[in-house]
């Protein structure tokens, strides 16, 4: 990759002067498909698990280097950190820098951009180190080259690529491909950060739509099933007037059925075209349930494009199921008891009351007389400011304990 060299402008020495140009090639078709295959995995780390392995593995290959490692966040003594390592690692050995070593590292806060070996870092004295010592040198590992990234959201990455005491030390043209790479990857982890930001969104909204027991059914433009919540799944497992067969929801009653696909049809078709610039179509109706339960509640909405979408794999119609007769957990009686200002008691006659039992069938659970019940009872009318049962039960719903 000596050829890699012609994208910088010159390489620097530790006090950050310029070493002279760096000689200017042009690349051939072989050196230009390595690039390549280096910056689209690169961009394509942040959709890996672990991230950038593959892009880290080429990094690896290209230098000829024994390991590569990418601390996304380094450790710290309140946190082991998050490490991506390639090469051949062993778990004692990551452990030992993670819970000691760590402290040692000479290479902490560098300059942003800036590729330095330990040698250029701390002088000759690196071999007499502690970290050389005892930890790298057992390891295999003599030279060490490294860089930092920063983003302005506060995130602080640290790129240590290593060779063993076989191999050559680190050249100019080696740190030239690296700090070439690295402002690529920096804006790689800064698109990490958002999509790692994006899904703790989705993570809490869905885990917010499971405790409502809402079921989620989603559908791509071209009729593809994208996705079930929890909920759905359960729903439709059961099998009840309503289950799932392949891409289709599939409904007991042909009249039912044909009034389902029809709505689904009229979504995807809005969908495409856009919404009319409006919210969205939102279509209901209810399934019958040859159990003779109640009937399940599905509502159909349409969900338009955003102004820049192009996927036609992304969400286009939402079908929500609610099964009336589903119960959700119950909320914690501590819970209860912190949010209104009850005590313990209290708070267990007004969870039976919100599940739906009479005074008289939540006092004999409580195993307390009626007249006791009635007392807790005004006493929990007095503290929430309701007047009636079913305000109570009303308060509880509307509150956030569905949400604990």
């Amino acid at each position: 990759m000596a050829a890699t060299a012609g994208f910088v402008n010159g390489s620097r020495t530790r006090a950050g002067k310029t070493a002279g140009p760096a000689p200017s090639a042009a690349l051939s078709v072989s050196e230009l498909s390595r690039l390549d295959r280096l910056l689209g995995a690169i961009y394509e780390g942040p959709m890996e698990s672990p991230p950038w392995h593959a892009a880290l593995e080429l990094v690896r290959e290209n230098l000829k280097a024994a390991h590569v490692t990418l601390m996304l966040r380094p450790p710290s003594p309140d946190s082991t950190g998050v490490m991506i390592n390639t090469g051949p690692v062993t778990r004692q050995g990551i452990e030992s820098y993670e819970t000691h070593f760590f402290a040692l590292d000479p290479f902490v806060r560098l300059p942003e951009g800036e590729v330095v070996t330990a040698e250029e870092l701390i002088g000759k004295s690196w071999l007499e180190s502690v970290v050389y010592q005892e930890y790298l040198k057992p390891l295999g590992i003599r030279h060490l080259l490294g860089a930092d990234i920063y983003t302005q959201d506060g995130i602080e990455c640290r790129l240590r690529v290593t060779r063993s005491h076989n191999q050559k030390p680190f050249s100019a043209e080696d740190k030239a491909l690296v700090r070439f790479l690295l402002p690529h990857l920096k804006r790689a982890i800064q698109l990490h950060a958002r999509l790692d930001y994006l899904e703790c969104e989705r993570q809490l909204f869905a885990g917010t739509v499971n405790r409502l027991l809402l079921g989620i059914v989603s559908f791509a433009q071209n009729g593809t099933l994208l996705e079930t919540n929890q909920e759905a799944r359960r729903i439709l497992s059961e099998k009840d007037g309503l289950w799932l067969s392949g891409n289709t929801l599939c409904v007991e009653s042909a009249q039912e059925s044909r009034e389902l696909q029809r709505m689904i049809r009229q979504a995807l078709a809005d969908s495409i075209s856009g919404g009319h610039g409006g919210p969205g179509l939102v279509e209901a109706m209810s399934v019958s349930r040859p159990s003779g339960r109640a009937k399940l509640g599905v509502l159909v909405r349409s969900i338009p494009p955003g102004d820049w979408s192009e996927s036609k794999l992304r969400p286009a119609v939402a079908v929500f199921l609610r099964d009336p007769e589903s119960s959700a957990a119950q909320p914690s009686q501590e819970l209860v008891r912190r949010l209104f200002g009850l005590t313990r008691m209290e708070a267990q006659l007004a969870l039976l009351l919100a599940e739906g039992y009479t005074l008289d069938e939540a006092a004999e659970k409580m195993d307390v007389r009626r007249n006791t019940a009635r007392t807790h009872l005004r006493s929990i009318f007095c503290k929430t400011g309701v007047t009636r049962q079913t305000m109570l039960v009303r308060l509880m719903l509307n509150s956030v304990l569905t949400l604990g």
